[in-house]
């Protein structure tokens, strides 16, 4: 019997690799503003979309979680991507703001639905293996292969860019929907079949103690408010800085296949650490890498405002980190609470995210107008070192409960 479960739980994990190779969006992300630019959207049109879609992800993480434990975590996944699908074709057809703000609040909702239930998935289906490193080792070794295939992605999506801006999106598009395809050969985990169903009120008095937890309440503020925002900002504002900064140089190719190459270097390396996630959790800790990171992705911001040359190197780190970190943050989350309503609260840390980023986005966004996007991440850098020491001084966002020893 244990030979069989065993065996299901092999299939069933190879399966979510599959879907993870479909799920790089690599294709566009080297130049999706440059399209929307393209597109005769100005830079605060463009805010206005990027707000849109953190308002979405807000006003749509809850509900999606709650609905992500109601109809099971494949259908919850099934559901997001089909809507991710449909409007990938959109954004490569719009040609209005309006219908660009539209397609944005889908595009949200699409991921709103993948949130917190492919983490929770993954949890469930590896069982009791989860809380023994299984979750972080699946879960890296899931985003390497992401990865992997956005470094292609990226190398391609900047060809096709130089065709026509619109054809990344479709490609993208067609990729996805093959993830459709593989999640209809999934099914949910025997730890989720055999739990109970939970209410609105059940949800979010769950969610409401959860978050109160002294092993949780800071961590939310320190990664998923802090962290997740500056790394959010860096997002949106690399290709500008990018292109400012290697407009100094006489290099002989133009932006959009020099960001293509950066993408797909920091990909490639994304998914190396990614691969190695198991090992780096045990060698150097989850403790010392969260104490660590912000500080240096927050002071290499800050410090590049003085030396403009090490800002693409930042950027770089920056870029590489954050999927190993949000698989460790995944995993030191998922051993702190029950199976009964996870999705709900996974969506909820997520929705502290996306509520965070806004007032950093817009004044971002402000900085950038009055001065440069390369000030904005100075200034961001500064609140993320400030933000974490006061964190710390509070509470450690980092503790060693008696039921996980094995984090430090």
């Amino acid at each position: 019997m244990s030979r069989s479960v065993d065996s299901a739980r092999t299939r069933s994990v190879l399966k979510y690799y599959v879907y993870k190779a479909t799920t790089a969006v690599e294709f566009y992300r080297p130049v999706m503003y440059l399209y929307f630019y393209s597109s005769g959207l100005s830079f605060v049109q463009i805010a206005l979309l990027e707000a849109i879609y953190n308002v979405t992800t807000v006003l749509g993480e809850v509900p999606t979680g709650y609905l992500g434990d109601r109809v099971g975590r494949r259908n919850s996944l099934l559901l997001g991507t089909t809507l991710i699908t449909f409007t990938l074709v959109g954004l490569g057809l719009a040609a209005s703001f309006p219908a660009f703000a539209v397609l944005y609040a889908c595009w949200s909702l699409g991921y709103a639905f993948r949130s917190g239930t492919e983490d929770a998935w993954v949890y469930e289906t590896l069982g009791d293996a989860a809380s023994e490193g299984a979750f972080t080792h699946v879960r890296g070794r899931g985003q390497s292969v992401a990865l992997v295939v956005g470094v292609g992605a990226s190398l391609l999506g900047g060809y096709l860019g130089a065709v026509n801006l619109a054809y990344p999106f479709f490609v993208a598009a067609a990729v996805t929907a093959l993830g459709v395809a593989v999640l209809l050969t999934l099914s949910d985990p025997d730890e989720y079949a055999s739990r109970q169903t939970l209410g609105v009120r059940e949800s979010l008095r769950i969610t409401r103690e959860v978050l109160s937890r002294p092993t949780l309440r800071a961590f939310v503020v320190y990664y998923y408010v802090l962290f997740s925002a500056v790394s959010y900002l860096v997002f949106i504002f690399l290709q500008p800085v990018f292109e400012s900064v290697v407009s100094d140089y006489a290099l002989p190719f133009r932006v959009e296949t020099l960001l293509g190459g950066f993408y797909a270097l920091s990909n490639l390396l994304s998914a190396a650490v990614s691969y190695r996630l198991e090992r780096i959790r045990e060698v150097v800790g989850v403790r010392r890498w969260f104490l660590a990171l912000p500080f240096v992705v927050g002071g290499g911001l800050a410090t590049a405002s003085v030396t403009p040359a090490l800002l693409v190197p930042v950027l770089f780190l920056t870029r590489v980190v954050v999927e190993p970190t949000r698989s460790l943050a995944g995993q030191y989350v998922n051993d702190r609470i029950e199976t009964l309503g996870r999705a709900t609260v996974l969506s909820a840390m997520a929705m502290a995210g996306g509520l965070t980023v806004i007032p950093f986005q817009l004044a971002g966004g402000a900085v950038s107008d009055a001065a440069s996007p390369s000030l904005a991440l100075a200034l961001a850098g500064g609140v993320l070192v400030v933000g974490s020491a006061l964190v710390l001084l509070w509470e450690s966002p980092l503790r060693t409960p008696a039921e996980s020893t094995t984090e430090a």
